[in-house]
């Protein structure tokens, strides 16, 4: 009896040990309790006005701690192939988790939008912000749906840092990095940089950035 309360002890104390490190608890409720995120199989979507079904994974909420790893198995039930389609609404959330979301857009051949969409397919506008637009960007296409927004602002630490202004610089390196590789321009982290608020950008800009690649003008 008293060795399975040296060994219970000892296992709540680790428990407590790494639910104290930052960030912990929120990963851990995101991973065991309750997702930010919400998510929704859309049978078959026509983005492009061309007639041309495609099934999509559309999410929503919040980009949380764990919402990379949420994300993953929703797009391994969802049975997405190549060319079908994320539907995003987001004001944000973790930068790294996003990074990570639209790496793995990239490698599955998926295609992004801004937009929600109903049983039936039909989409309709929606605005994806902050880290959201790294998840967009992520996309193999990226079509921009009229009355969709995409908005920008300049990413911060929440963590205290010894030295800020490094920590920013490493941030943004990270960020032009990512977009680089996605083929989005780098005037895009110039924009970024400019405002600490969103910076809602117009249909020209983004596609002069090349973050739009395909519009959609739907009627």
């Amino acid at each position: 009896m008293i060795i399975f309360v040296l060994l219970l002890s000892g296992v709540l104390i680790r428990a407590y040990r790494d639910l104290s490190q930052p960030g912990a608890w929120e990963f851990w409720r995101e991973s065991y309790i309750a997702a930010n995120m919400t998510s929704a199989v859309i049978p078959s979507v026509d983005i492009d006005g061309s007639g041309r079904g495609r099934r999509a994974l559309a999410i929503s909420g919040e980009i949380g701690s764990a919402s990379a790893s949420w994300f993953r198995d929703r797009l391994d039930e969802a049975r997405l192939s190549r060319g079908d389609a994320v539907l995003l609404s987001s004001q944000g959330g973790s930068l790294n988790q996003a990074a990570i979301m639209g790496e793995v857009i990239r490698a599955r051949g998926l295609v992004t939008a801004v937009g929600t969409a109903d049983a039936s397919g039909r989409i309709r506008p929606a605005a994806c912000a902050s880290a959201c637009v790294l998840i967009y960007a992520g996309g193999d296409k990226r079509y921009g749906i009229a009355g969709s927004r995409l908005g920008v602002h300049r990413f911060t630490s929440k963590a205290q840092m010894s030295d800020p202004v490094a920590e920013a610089q490493r941030i943004q390196g990270m960020v032009l990095g990512y977009m680089t590789k996605m083929g989005v321009s780098s005037e895009i982290v110039e924009a970024m940089s400019q405002t600490a608020d969103i910076r809602w950008l117009s249909e020209r800009q983004a596609l002069a950035m090349n973050l739009v690649t395909t519009p959609v003008n739907r009627r």
